[in-house]
This record gives structure tokens, C-alpha cells and sequence, in this order.
């Protein structure tokens, strides 16, 4: 009777202790670490370069820290060499008007793939993935000659409507919506639920971590879009903040602390967005169904 009480204190400390931590798990974390700091330090370097003089900069070898953490000396340059402001308004437009029209389209198509029933749809679908395969660089001339002939050459409009749709955004949504149980869809039918109020109620919340990464990535790509916009603007008063780089670079060279500066302009509201939406975009990645 003595000896039973020992023992079960004994196992009660055996499972309350803390398990030993294993060398597979100490170098995952190690390679883990080294990984962010390879994929972080750009940016680091970036964002510190913008507050560095031009001799700082250049120092051989170099200094990891401004020495005036509060030089606005570049961004002040920066404005004034290229009408930032107006970039970022036109980035901003163009930004909006990509994520409304192709979030719409997009629901729509993979909602239209995934649930209904039409002649031909497998065979539509599979055409449509075959189109991923045409670079992006063959069907400018025929972009180009449709905004010119519709008259929309040089507007925000000409930003927008060549990106209005994306095949790919609709295999990553579509993915989802096949993921959700038929018999959901079937019962809504039953109970007398149309098409489009199951889309749109039941659906769309649901994919909502989905059409997260898919908004993210459509950002990304409109943010830091640059042939196009090169392509389809002529004025200032057009343009986004990528062209604003150019204003940078002259036939002698460039200033690499004024670069840095405005590489940060165009950077930051990109890294914004992600801190934000950075748990969605986890989740939509990491999801592979419904978890009854």
C-alpha cells in the first residue's frame, strides 16, 4: 500500500516533465532561422540604405546601421525628383480596380466549373488551363491594340481591363469550391436556395481565406506591374510607382541611397498588406477541405 502511491507520483512526473528536445528539431529551427534572415535582410538593407548618405552607402565594408536613423534627406529627394504622390494614386486605382474586377470574375468562373452542369465544361476548362502555357509577353501587341482601338490608351481604365480575369486565380478557387461536400449544395437546392444566394452566403465565406491569397497575389502582381503600364501610359499624370524608378537612373550611373529610398516608397504598402493579411493567407494555403 506504501509503495503505490510512490509509483503514481513517479508517472505523474514523467508526464508532467518536458520532453528532450531532438537534433532533427534543433537544426529544422536552426535552417528555419537562417532561411528568414537570408529572405529578410534585403529588405533590411533596403529600408536602412534609404536613410544612409552616398558616402555611408559606399563605405568598404558596410556599415549595417545609418548613422542618422532620421536622415529624410532621399524621401525628400525623391518626391521632388518624380511625382511620387500621383504614382502611388494611380498604383492605388489600378490596384482596387484589378482586385474588384478579377475577385468578380473569379468567384463567378470557379463557382461555374465547380457546381454547375453545361455541355462541354471539362473540355472549356481544360482549353482555358492550355492558355497558362502562352506567355505573357505574346499577347501585349494584342492588348495594346485593343485599348487603342477602344480609345482607352493612356486612362487608369487601360490598367485595369486587361487584368479583369485570370485563369489561374480560378484553378486555385476552384480547387476549394471542389473541396466542399456536393450534398451541401444538394441540400441548399432542396430547401430552395438559388445558385447565386448559395455562392454568395454559403461559399464565398467559406473560401474566404482562399480569396484571400488570391487578392494578395493579384496586389502583388498589379503593385509591381511595369511593362504594361509602360506599354499603355504616355503622361505623369497615368503612370504608376514602378516607372517612378526610372527617374533614378541616368546615363552616369545612380545614387544608390536615393534608389533605396524610393525603393522603399514602392515596397512598404506591398509589406503592409501581407502583415495583415498574413493569417488568411496561412490558412488559404495550408487548408485542404472542410473540417467536419
Amino acid at each position: 500500500m506504501s509503495n503505490k502511491p510512490r509509483n503514481t507520483e513517479t508517472r505523474s512526473d514523467k508526464h508532467s516533465g518536458k520532453e528532450p528536445v531532438s537534433v532533427g528539431k534543433i537544426l529544422t529551427y536552426v535552417v528555419l532561422f537562417i532561411g528568414s534572415i537570408i529572405m529578410i535582410f534585403p529588405f533590411y538593407w533596403m529600408i536602412t540604405g534609404a536613410f544612409k548618405t552616398y558616402q555611408e552607402i559606399n563605405l568598404i565594408p558596410p556599415s549595417l546601421f545609418p548613422s542618422n536613423p532620421f536622415n529624410l534627406e532621399n524621401f525628400i529627394y525623391a518626391f521632388k525628383t518624380a511625382p511620387f504622390g500621383r504614382y502611388f494614386v494611380n498604383s492605388t486605382l489600378a490596384l482596387l480596380g484589378c482586385i474588384v474586377a478579377c475577385s468578380f470574375t473569379t468567384i463567378l468562373a470557379a463557382f461555374a466549373f465547380s457546381r454547375l452542369r453545361f455541355p462541354g465544361r471539362e473540355f472549356i476548362f481544360s482549353l482555358l488551363l492550355s492558355l497558362m502555357m502562352v506567355p505573357y509577353e505574346m499577347i501585349i501587341i494584342t492588348n495594346y491594340r485593343t485599348i487603342v482601338g477602344w480609345k482607352l490608351h493612356d486612362t487608369i481604365w487601360a490598367l485595369i481591363l486587361p487584368f479583369m480575369s485570370s485563369i489561374f486565380y480560378t484553378y486555385i478557387l476552384k480547387g476549394f469550391f471542389d473541396s466542399v461536400p456536393e450534398s451541401l449544395y444538394q441540400a441548399a437546392k432542396v430547401d430552395g436556395c438559388s445558385d447565386w444566394k448559395y455562392l454568395w452566403r454559403v461559399m464565398v465565406p467559406m473560401a474566404k481565406s482562399s480569396l484571400a491569397t488570391i487578392i494578395l497575389l493579384n496586389a502583388i502582381a498589379t503593385w509591381n506591374s511595369f511593362l504594361w503600364p509602360m506599354i499603355a501610359t504616355n503622361s505623369k499624370t497615368v503612370r504608376t510607382l514602378p516607372f517612378g524608378l526610372y527617374a533614378f537612373m541616368t546615363e552616369g550611373g545612380q545614387r544608390n541611397d536615393r534608389m533605396m529610398a524610393a525603393s522603399t516608397i514602392v515596397v512598404i504598402p506591398m509589406i503592409i498588406i501581407f502583415l495583415f493579411a498574413r493569417k488568411y493567407i496561412i490558412s488559404g494555403m495550408s487548408r485542404g477541405g472542410i473540417k467536419g
